[in-house]
């Protein structure tokens, strides 16, 4: 039994090709974006979770036609031709790239090529072709085989007997001089006017701009 080759096929179409020599590697990446914020009187800033990033794949193919004294670029062409616009879909084809277990759903970011022999009358006869695919991830799909809940990061709190909101704030925020987003949530005129058993609504932690002074939700 052969060694499988890697298979790309063009997802609306179902056309597919196989690549001419398997890569000796790949490199399959994936990252998250992290906003900081910071809040007064914290030594360091406060990491919030922004969004994640797809998955990118990237390896190298090796294309050869000197046996068959082919222009190289009649292999090549059919992975550096994913890049083009589909009249169809007006954009770039949408992929799946299978190699054994690896089954990765994308399109073509990048490709770069390297011709290293030339025949005679100077056409390229070997190629090392350096590409990149970004994950495709459609948010239809996406909703339907992720379920997603609101997050929702206010917290409820209720007044004890003698409690101020700079405790409060203290206790929530780690800073009792953040008290004034509690009293804009809940409305209080008179922050010192709180009464036991009252509950207060707890903001995620503001932003508080340096410069001004200003709280900035």
């Amino acid at each position: 039994m052969g060694l499988a080759k890697a298979r790309i096929t063009i997802e609306h179409t179902g056309r597919f090709f196989e690549v001419m020599f398997n890569p000796e590697e790949y490199t399959l990446s994936r990252d998250n974006n992290f906003a900081s914020q910071a809040v007064p009187g914290l030594s360091s800033p406060l990491l919030q979770f922004v969004h994640g990033n797809l998955r990118t794949l990237e390896m190298e193919l090796f294309f050869d036609t000197f046996e068959q004294h082919r222009d190289v670029r009649e292999e090549t062409q059919k992975v550096v031709g994913l890049l083009d616009i589909d009249p169809e879909l007006h954009a770039p084809p949408v992929l799946r790239l299978a190699w054994a277990s690896l089954q990765f759903r994308c399109v073509l970011a990048r490709a770069s090529q390297k011709y290293i022999l030339f025949f005679a009358d100077g056409r390229p006869a070997r190629s090392r072709l350096t590409v990149s695919f970004q994950e495709y991830v459609d948010p239809g799909r996406e909703g339907r085989e992720v379920k997603r809940q609101t997050a929702n990061f206010s917290k409820s709190h209720a007044v004890v007997q003698g409690e101020t909101l700079s405790a409060i704030a203290g206790r929530f925020y780690k800073d009792p001089r953040m008290w004034r987003p509690i009293a804009i949530e809940n409305g209080l005129d008179d922050p010192r006017a709180l009464t036991t058993g009252q509950t207060l609504l707890i903001p995620p932690i503001p932003y508080v701009d340096p410069e001004t002074g200003e709280v900035l939700r």
